[in-house]
């Protein structure tokens, strides 16, 4: 099984949405991906669960499906949105200075995409 970590750190909604569809594209095709939210992504996170957001539905689908592998926790310090991931039950990324470490992921075998 190809396994794939998608590496997001743009903050737009519109970016993010090809994020979560590829996310779930990938599993139902027999990948392992993996998404990881950084950067300004993660001021994304108290708005996607808000139901009325557009992004929800595919939000909570990858959430389900265990495609969320977790949030940056220097960036959601950062950015204030530490609570928010925290209060969703997302996994603290931290272990290259507080940021997720590509090597590390690069080390279990998975390619690297980022958005």
């Amino acid at each position: 099984m190809k396994k794939i970590a998608l590496f997001v750190f743009n903050g737009d909604p519109m970016c993010f949405i090809h994020v979560l569809l590829n996310a779930l594209d990938m599993q139902a095709k027999g990948y392992e991906p993996k998404v990881i939210i950084e950067g300004a992504a993660v001021k994304l996170i108290p708005e996607l669960v808000k139901t009325d957001n557009p992004l929800n539905g595919l939000w909570q689908k990858n959430l389900a499906a265990g495609l969320i592998e977790g949030v940056c926790k220097a960036c959601s310090t950062k950015l204030g949105t530490l609570e928010a991931a925290k209060e969703q039950g997302l996994t603290l990324l931290d272990d290259m200075s507080g940021h997720p470490s590509m090597a590390g992921y690069r080390d279990q075998g998975f390619e690297i995409i980022t958005f």
